[in-house]
């Protein structure tokens, strides 16, 4: 396997991996939980890092893992005084832990190759040159088994808790009464989350987990209204940013993982404009039938209020329509010309009068 194979791989790995616990934190709401982790972590592994004296695996993974888990304790702490909001105290501890992880980087680590750069961006274009090692056994690139490795924990973790994830999801009460917990459901997925940043860290940076974690699930929650097909679509298009990412970072001769975090974004866009039910067009479209819809019902519902009446020669006059009813004459002119298409309407020498189907529908109309 060559490095670019490797490359490639790794993210879409990385970004499927990443998909899967990011469904359920769209749907309940905690996004900026991915920020928080993934940026406090950085202490962390800075910490570890100090303590074996140099870049270790093992230190600096025991490390994020553990910042991790400070960070949700931390936040959960500060929403459980109830004087700090979720979002707020979000806000509050990962930019601290954050700016200490930057401060340590920049004190001690400046000269090596965990600097800010590979902090933020990661270093994904070198994951083919970085060997998993186990005495003097060669196991391949090291990247590959970490994030194979938690795309097949975090997979597992969803196809063996998906009834108690959804259920705490959606309505943490009913299953509270049904004796799952969902404290004990949430901390569970904050530990997937974490181990889950903790080892797309190294590959694609701070920022960009975020990016890999959210934007494909908030994808894929556009085009569907089930669960199932959400996951499996999340996965889909992490997958195809990180595919499309790396050829246009290979044409353009630029950052890997800002390129396939770009694409996700770049898929987000296109299914917020194209999605058949969510996107901005479909709804621009469906409420525009809605507009017309009810305009030829108020058309033919004034109609049939003024059947029968002194003034219906007058109130059915199209001349005078547009001033009772406050219409322009587009407007005006668009629902008479779609009522009578429909069959509701017929047109007399200027007048409207409403046929048996028109009269049937206003009838209903009314009755709603």
């Amino acid at each position: 396997m060559n490095s670019g194979q490797v490359i490639l791989l790794t993210g879409i790995l990385v970004a499927s991996a990443s998909a899967l616990p990011g469904c359920f934190l769209l749907l309940r709401r905690m996004a900026m939980m991915a920020d928080a982790i993934s940026h406090a972590i950085l202490p962390g592994i800075v910490a570890g890092y100090f303590i074996a004296r140099g870049p270790n695996l093992l230190a600096g993974f025991a490390g994020a893992a553990l910042a991790a888990v400070v960070t949700v304790a931390l936040v959960e702490a500060l929403q459980r005084t109830g004087r700090v909001a979720g979002q707020a105290a979000i806000g509050i501890v990962f930019p601290a832990l954050f700016a200490l992880g930057t401060v340590l980087v920049s004190r001690f680590f400046s000269n090596v190759h965990l600097d800010t750069d590979a902090v933020l961006y990661g270093n994904i274009e070198f994951s083919a040159f970085e060997s998993l090692l186990v005495g003097d056994l060669d196991l391949g690139p090291q990247s590959l088994w970490i994030m194979g490795g938690l795309c097949a924990i975090n997979l597992a973790f969803i196809l063996l808790l998906y009834k108690e994830l959804k259920l705490a999801t959606f309505d943490p009460g009913l299953a509270a009464a049904l004796g799952f917990s969902p404290v004990l459901i949430h901390y569970a997925l904050m530990g997937i989350l974490s181990i889950t940043a903790v080892g797309a860290f190294t590959a694609v940076g701070a920022v960009l987990v975020v990016a890999l974690m959210i934007i494909p699930a908030a994808t894929a929650y556009l085009l569907t209204d089930r669960l199932p097909v959400m996951i499996g679509l999340a996965v889909a298009c992490g997958a195809l940013a990180a595919t499309l990412g790396y050829g246009v970072a290979v044409a353009l001769d630029a950052s890997v993982a800002g390129a396939m975090a770009t694409l996700a974004g770049a898929l987000f866009g296109l299914a917020f404009l194209f999605a058949p039910e969510q996107g901005l067009v479909a709804r621009t479209r469906r409420q525009a039938r809605q507009r017309r819809r009810f305009a030829v019902e108020t058309l033919i519902v004034h109609l049939l209020n003024h059947e029968g009446t002194q003034n219906q020669a007058t109130e059915s006059a199209v001349a005078h329509l547009g001033e009772e009813l406050r219409w322009a004459d587009r407007v005006r002119d668009e629902a008479i010309t779609r009522a009578a298409d429909d069959g509701l309407i017929a047109r007399e020498n200027g007048h409207l009068a409403l046929t048996a189907s028109g009269r049937e529908t206003a009838r209903a109309v009314m009755a709603r």
